[in-house]
């Protein structure tokens, strides 16, 4: 089972997807991220949110920010809204989408 040269397992059903990582051609490659699934609407992508820690100096404080970003969901992967997935960067696959699923974990 191909991995494509990243530290996450297979996907176990197949697909016919050109623009999956494990059974197309796209390769992955920059940064892996992990996130929340906020949205599933579309038909094909995913908008996983992130969030993180911002230290505010003056205030010697820290606050929540949150991000958002589009990735490509490939058929093999299923994933539902509230699951926490690790997307990988790839080349533009349109406007906004520049990321992958490559790993989806199920939200307890």
């Amino acid at each position: 089972m191909s991995t494509a040269g990243l530290q996450v397992r297979a996907p176990s059903k197949k697909c016919k997807d050109e623009r999956c990582p494990f059974h197309g051609s796209l390769k992955v490659r920059g940064r892996l991220l992990s996130g929340r699934v906020v949205s599933t609407a579309g038909s094909g992508f995913v908008v996983v949110e992130m969030e993180y820690l911002h230290m505010v100096p003056k205030f010697n404080r820290g606050e929540r920010r949150r991000s958002r970003l589009s990735a490509h969901l490939p058929p093999c992967i299923a994933v539902a809204e509230g699951d926490t997935v690790t997307v990988g960067e790839c080349r533009p696959l349109s406007k906004t989408v520049s990321f992958v699923v490559v790993e989806a974990r199920r939200s307890a």
